[in-house]
């Protein structure tokens, strides 16, 4: 009995050690693997992302690491305590969805103190993972949005032609509407054609109704783009850019009009373009458009 007993209990645990080595096993398919770096107390370590930083994340008190103020997509890193021994670790994700993770140890004189990576993947020693899922964009990774905004934008056709503003030399058009899996995209271009650079402010999305009577309340709703890409800042004199801003897809009733209004930075040369809901139903698909979306 004791034999039959102990071979039970052997197959038993031969059997926990097979599921566990092998659940082990296809955890390993999924790691990512971490860059090495090297800090130090007195210097500090710069590593340039190819896009804005969203998360950063460090793994213990050894570090401390801090956002670039004017350059979003640059992160500082150095020792906050002198000679450690022991290894540490950072992660960051930006905001195309890329997950990065660093291992980190001290080094009282690194060679190396500034890095690249987006010039690390354009000579492909590495491609990150785009798995990261943000909540306002819903089901669509990241890297979907970012390729459907780039094909748009690269593409730069104009398929409206009936909505755009124009006053003192400056001209603001739509060119197109198109809609994907819950957002759509709007595809905008600024023409400066006056002497004198145009500079941008900001620029607001707002569902206002048409008429307003003297007895009748305004009613305005407004709605927070997701994304831009590219930012624009500043229309040289005598020149063009366009860009295109993500939106959660909503409708609007026949009185309505979405307006989106671009403001100039210390100056008046403001713009408005009045897009009825005729022209949001008929968005063009991104399916139709056949661009490759990698996923």
């Amino acid at each position: 009995m004791n034999i039959i007993r102990n071979t039970v209990l052997l197959v038993l645990l031969v059997g926990l050690f097979i599921k566990t080595f092998g659940q082990q096993s296809d955890l390993e398919k999924g790691r990512v693997e971490a860059y090495r770096l090297e800090v130090t107390y007195n210097k500090t370590t710069h590593l340039i992302f190819p896009v804005a930083i969203r998360y950063a994340d460090l793994g213990s008190e050894l570090l401390t690491a801090g956002i670039a103020e004017d350059a979003q997509n640059v992160l500082r890193v150095k020792a906050a305590v002198r000679d450690f021994s022991e290894e540490t670790n950072f992660s960051v994700i930006t905001k195309d969805g890329q997950f990065y993770n660093f291992n980190v140890t001290y080094n009282g004189y690194p060679q190396t103190l500034n890095y690249d990576l987006h010039k690390m993947q354009q000579e492909g020693e590495r491609v990150e993972q785009k798995n990261v899922q943000f909540e306002e964009l819903g089901f669509n990774p990241p890297s979907l949005t970012e390729t459907v905004m780039k094909t748009i934008y690269q593409q730069n056709k104009r398929y409206i032609r009936h909505i755009g503003s124009k006053s003192y030399g400056v001209q603001f058009i739509l060119k197109g509407i198109f809609v994907h899996n819950g957002k759509f995209y709007f595809h905008t271009e600024v023409k400066n054609k006056s002497n004198v650079p145009y500079l941008i402010d900001y620029c607001t999305f707002k569902i206002v109704d048409k008429q307003v009577g003297k007895r009748t309340v305004s009613q305005e709703k407004q709605l927070a783009p997701l994304r831009e890409y590219p930012m624009l800042e500043i229309i040289s004199d005598e020149s063009s850019a366009s860009n295109v801003s993500l939106v959660d897809q909503f409708t609007i009733s026949d009185d309505q009009v979405l307006k989106i209004a671009l403001y100039e930075k210390n100056g008046g040369r403001n713009q408005v373009l009045e897009i009825e809901n005729s022209d949001l139903v008929n968005a063009k698909s991104v399916s139709d458009m056949k661009i490759k979306i990698s996923q």
